[in-house]
C-alpha cells in the first residue's frame, strides 16, 4: 500500500498537466492511466494524430495544386497511405513518451491499469490498493454512440477508427457537421474520397459565429466536400464492407439512403468514467451523465474531476488549465480558470478560430457592441502563400470599446486568436489592439486591422 498527496485517474491533457502541477508544488503525486501509453485520447487517438494526418494532407494538396503555381514542377506526389499512418504513429510514439520523460524528471509515480475508487482516499488497481489525501478524476471522453449505428471500426468507424484506415476510401459519409467530422472528412477529401456530411442542424459547427459558420461552409464546398443538412440518421448497415446510410430530411419527413466505403460516425463525445466506482462513492452527476462539481470538487470529500467528464466545452486546454487550478488549489493557492476566455480551433486549411462571445450571443444579451471586420484578401502575406480565403471579426463594446470576442477563418488562425486571448484577459480594447505595432509583413496584421475597422477603419480595405 502507497500513501500519496494527490492520486490522479487518467493521463490525458488534464490529467499529466495535473500531476506535473502537483510535484511542481511539491506534492507526492502518481498518475494512474489504463492505456499501456501516457497521453489520454488526444496524444494516442485524438489531438496529436489527427493534426498529423490534418498536416499531410494539405502538404498532399499544396503539391498537387499549389507548387507549379510557384515554379516547383516535377512529377506529383501519390499517397502512400500506409506511410502516412506510419508518419503519424511516429508523431504520437515522440509525444507519449515525452509525457514519460516529464513524469520522470518531476518524480511522479505511473501506475499502470484501470483504477476504480474503493473508499474514501482510497483506490484499487487489480489487487493494489493505494491511499491518497485527493483523487482527482481525469479519465476524459469517449465517442457517443448513435441509435441504429454500429461501431465496428473498420466500415462504420469513430475518430479513433478513422486514424487507423489502411487506405483511402472512394467515399465517404461523416455523420455530425462538427469538428472532429470536418477535421477529418477534410483529411480525406484532399487525399481523392468523395465525402458526404449529413449534419441534423442547418448550419456546420454548433456554437460558432453563425457569420463564420456560413463562410466555413461555403469554404469546404469548394474543396469538395458535400452537405446534406437538416437529416437526421436512422441506420447504418454493413454488407460486404460496403455501408448503407439510411436518414430522414426533417422538413419534409422523406427519408432517403446513401452508399459509401466508410462511415465516420462523429456526432459528439460523451464522460467516460466507467468502472469508476462513483455509484458506489456517491459522486453525483448531472443530467448529462458529467460530473457535478463546484470549484473542481465533487460532493464527495477529497475527490476532484476535471476536463471533459465536468461541463463545459471538452477541449485538451479547458482540461490542461483545471488541472493546474485543482493542484494549486489543493496545494493551498488559489487555482484559476477564466471560463470567458478559452479559445476554440477548427484545423482545416483554412483554419477556424474563436474565442469569447459570438454576435448572436450578444444580441441575445442585449448587449450593444461593434464589429471590425478585414478580409485575408487584403493581407499581403496571405495572398503570397494562396491563404487570402477568410477573414478577422473583432467584436468590442459599443461604449467602452472592450473587446468581447473575436472570430476568424484563414491561415494560421489557430496562432493568431491568441493575441485577443491576451488583450482579452487584461481587459484591453480593441484601440489597444490597433495601436499595437505589427511586424510586417505577418498574417497577424490583419488581426490588428480589424481592430482598426472597430474604429475609423482599417487601413488596407
Amino acid at each position: 500500500m502507497a500513501d500519496y498527496d494527490v492520486i490522479i485517474i487518467g493521463s490525458g491533457p488534464g490529467g499529466y498537466v495535473c500531476a506535473i502541477r502537483c510535484a511542481q508544488l511539491g506534492l507526492k503525486t502518481a498518475c494512474i492511466e489504463g492505456r499501456e501509453t501516457l497521453g489520454g485520447t488526444c496524444l494516442n487517438v485524438g489531438c496529436i494524430p489527427s493534426k498529423a494526418l490534418l498536416h499531410a494532407s494539405h502538404s498532399y494538396h499544396e503539391a498537387t495544386h499549389n507548387f507549379t503555381k510557384m515554379g516547383l514542377m516535377g512529377k506529383a506526389p501519390s499517397v502512400d497511405m500506409a506511410k502516412m499512418i506510419e508518419y503519424k504513429a511516429g508523431v504520437v510514439d515522440q509525444n507519449t513518451k515525452g509525457i514519460e520523460f516529464l513524469f520522470k524528471k518531476n518524480k511522479i509515480d505511473r501506475i499502470q491499469g484501470w483504477a476504480k475508487i474503493t473508499g474514501k482516499g482510497e483506490v484499487t488497481v487489480g489487487d493494489q490498493v493505494y491511499k491518497a489525501k485527493n483523487i482527482v478524476i481525469a479519465t476524459g471522453s469517449e465517442p457517443s454512440s448513435l441509435p441504429g449505428v454500429e461501431v465496428d471500426e473498420k466500415t462504420v468507424v469513430t475518430s479513433t477508427g478513422a486514424l487507423e484506415l489502411t487506405k483511402v476510401p472512394k467515399s465517404m459519409v461523416v455523420i455530425g457537421a462538427g469538428v472532429i467530422g470536418l477535421e477529418m472528412g477534410s483529411v480525406y477529401a484532399r487525399l481523392g474520397a468523395e465525402v458526404t456530411v449529413i449534419e441534423f442542424l442547418d448550419h456546420v459547427t454548433p456554437g460558432m459565429d453563425a457569420e463564420i459558420s456560413k463562410t466555413f461552409q461555403r469554404s469546404l464546398k469548394k474543396q469538395g466536400l458535400k452537405f446534406i443538412m437538416g437529416a437526421a440518421v436512422q441506420s447504418a448497415t454493413v454488407k460486404n464492407s460496403k455501408a448503407k446510410i439510411t436518414y430522414k430530411l426533417r422538413k419534409d419527413n422523406s427519408e432517403a439512403t446513401l452508399d459509401a466505403d466508410v462511415v465516420l460516425v462523429a456526432t459528439g463525445r460523451k464522460p467516460f468514467t466507467d468502472g469508476l466506482g462513483l455509484e458506489d462513492m456517491g459522486v453525483v452527476k448531472t443530467d448529462r451523465g458529467q460530473i457535478a462539481t463546484e470549484g473542481w470538487k465533487t460532493n464527495i470529500e477529497g475527490i476532484w474531476a476535471i476536463g471533459d467528464v465536468i461541463t463545459g466545452p471538452m477541449l485538451a486546454h479547458k482540461a490542461e488549465d483545471e488541472g493546474i487550478a485543482v493542484a494549486e488549489t489543493i496545494a493551498g493557492q488559489h487555482g484559476h480558470v477564466n471560463y470567458g476566455i478559452i479559445p476554440g480551433v477548427i484545423y482545416t486549411a483554412p483554419e477556424v478560430a474563436s474565442v469569447g462571445a459570438t454576435e448572436e450571443q450578444l444580441k441575445e444579451d442585449g448587449r450593444a457592441y461593434k464589429v471590425g471586420k478585414f478580409t485575408f484578401m487584403g493581407n499581403a502575406r496571405a495572398k503570397a502563400i494562396f491563404a487570402g480565403e477568410g477573414f478577422v471579426k473583432i467584436l468590442a463594446d459599443a461604449t467602452t470599446d472592450r473587446i468581447l470576442g473575436c472570430h476568424l477563418m484563414g491561415p494560421f488562425a489557430g496562432e493568431l486568436i491568441h493575441e485577443v486571448c491576451v488583450a482579452m484577459e487584461f481587459g484591453a480594447s480593441a484601440e489597444d489592439l490597433a495601436r499595437t505595432c505589427h511586424a510586417h509583413p505577418t498574417f497577424s496584421e490583419a488581426m490588428r486591422e480589424a481592430a482598426l475597422a472597430c474604429g475609423d477603419g482599417a487601413i488596407h480595405s
